[in-house]
């Protein structure tokens, strides 16, 4: 790539701005592409195109939003190894991972097209025989989403496929680390015939610029994919005014590996996660409590499970692990292994920049033993491949453990004792709870309890934040 320069979508036509952020592919450290830095007016021109999109897009009857739709899913098909190779490179991704990244954008498209056929419009019955009462569900408006960098398409289509299906626009921010790939499927949405002004995607970095967005009366709805700082932040800036808010947010995932659990399993699962895309998933396993009495045999298996990564991005040979997004994110997490090691931690794997990379910003698959749950380490989510091993026994309330830290995304329970299991499910605090298995799926809701988040992404609930939920009355006996 010959550091191309991309362009913002902005009601219908490609702009570019004065002055462009660096796109930097972190498996290499070189430069890429430039995406436009967003400027005032433009910000207005994209609230302005989506508050007059909305009044015809969401008029359509839903075949008709459907045909558009599904031809647009079609058109990004088509160019699917050229927007994975794009995600490669400013992910630094391994390709199997930038290819399940990219159809996850296509598959929310299809799925929440078939989920607003569905929509659940109940009849309310009347004690009386007075009233014929009914629920409607409508579109919301103009809904603005902040995405994360982690996994760009995944997240464009967690917004995107209930925007579009709802009959709401949009005014899409993805990170300002990877914008490409967004920038260019926007590119594509033309091409698709999707009407002028119902996809907005800007790219940038200072929020002295897009906080508009979150504070103009035209828009409905705030939703975002990140921290729990910047979601706060966010949500405060928008507070101008009565919105909708659908916030996934930071997490610090427990593991309950219990005594009777099938080890193998377990460590085939947790470290699978834990390393997946370095670590930098919102849902990783973040402090794993494994029984004493398989203690040790869980330890040794992850590290030989770990032991197979290598390191790698798009197409190489081998069961690939990836680099971290930035050079600051990799010392962050090195400073907080440092520091478990100083307060008494065991390193038993990785831990250190491997001499075997010249460039990139890759870290060891890390794996701690005898980690205290007080160390910042298991306090603070990670997102890094560090796995933190905590002992626990009998005498300790490991539920107590498990909710102890004021996230709640998600959660992983091991264990062959059925009672055990539900019981783990019903106590633990977070917003899914995977028991033997790690299980995610677009049918299924993905959000946080406590400062996890507020709101569902994918599934049919996630759907229904996108629209309205109205009374009709209409006196049919008088």
């Amino acid at each position: 790539m010959s550091n191309k320069q991309y362009k913002m979508l902005i009601n219908g036509e490609l702009v570019t701005a004065k002055d462009s952020l660096n796109v930097i592919n972190p498996a290499t450290e070189e430069v890429i592409a430039t995406a436009p830095q967003v400027e005032p007016e433009q910000i207005q021109t994209a609230l302005d195109s989506a508050d007059s999109a909305f009044s015809t897009w969401s008029k359509m009857t839903l075949a008709e939003r459907s045909e558009i739709i599904l031809n647009y899913a079609n058109i990004l098909e088509k160019h699917r190894d050229e927007i994975v190779d794009l995600l490669v490179e400013e992910t630094g991704k391994p390709a199997d991972n930038a290819e399940y990244d990219f159809d996850m954008l296509t598959t929310c498209l299809r799925f929440f097209l078939e989920e607003a056929k569905r929509i659940d419009q109940p009849i309310i019955a009347d004690p009386n025989g007075r009233f014929l009462n009914y629920m409607m569900r409508q579109p919301l408006g103009v809904v603005v989403g902040y995405l994360a960098w982690n996994f760009p398409l995944l997240n464009l289509g967690y917004k995107l496929g209930p925007v579009l299906a709802s009959g709401c626009t949009a005014i899409i921010k993805p990170s300002q680390l990877t914008p490409l790939a967004t920038l260019r499927c926007a590119e594509l949405s033309i091409e698709a015939g999707i009407p002028a002004g119902v996809i907005n995607v800007i790219s940038g970095d200072r929020y002295d610029i897009t906080d508009p967005l979150l504070t103009s009366d035209k828009t409905t709805m705030f939703t975002m994919i990140g921290s729990t700082k910047a979601g706060v932040g966010a949500m405060h800036t928008a507070s101008t005014n009565i919105k909708h808010f659908s916030v996934e947010l930071g997490g610090n995932s427990p593991v309950v590996v219990y005594d009777d659990a099938d080890v193998d399993k377990a460590v085939a699962n947790i470290v699978g996660l834990k390393f997946a895309n370095s670590g930098q998933v919102c849902v990783s396993p973040n402090r794993c409590f494994v029984h004493e009495s398989v203690y040790d045999e869980f330890i040794d298996k992850a590290k030989i499970q770990a032991q197979d990564l290598v390191f790698g991005t798009g197409r190489s040979d081998g069961n690939l692990m990836g680099p971290m997004l930035t050079a600051q994110a990799r010392e962050r997490v090195l400073t907080n292994v440092k520091d478990a090691i100083d307060k008494g931690a065991r390193l038993i794997l990785g831990g250190k920049i491997p001499q075997s990379m010249a460039k990139g910003y890759y870290l060891e698959p890390t794996i701690l033993a005898d980690v205290d749950p007080c160390m910042p380490l298991a306090c603070d989510e990670i997102f890094g491949p560090v796995l933190p091993v905590i002992k626990y026994s009998d005498s300790d309330d490991v539920i107590a453990m498990a909710n102890d830290t004021e996230y709640g995304l998600a959660a992983y329970v091991f264990t062959s004792n059925l009672q055990r299991g539900l019981q783990a499910a019903s106590q633990i605090q977070a917003g899914s709870v995977c028991v033997n298995e790690v299980h995610y799926d677009v049918s299924l809701p993905h959000g946080g309890l406590k400062q996890s988040g507020v709101g569902k992404d994918c599934s049919h609930y996630s759907l229904e934040e996108y629209m309205t939920l109205k009374r009709v009355s209409v006196l049919v006996n008088d």
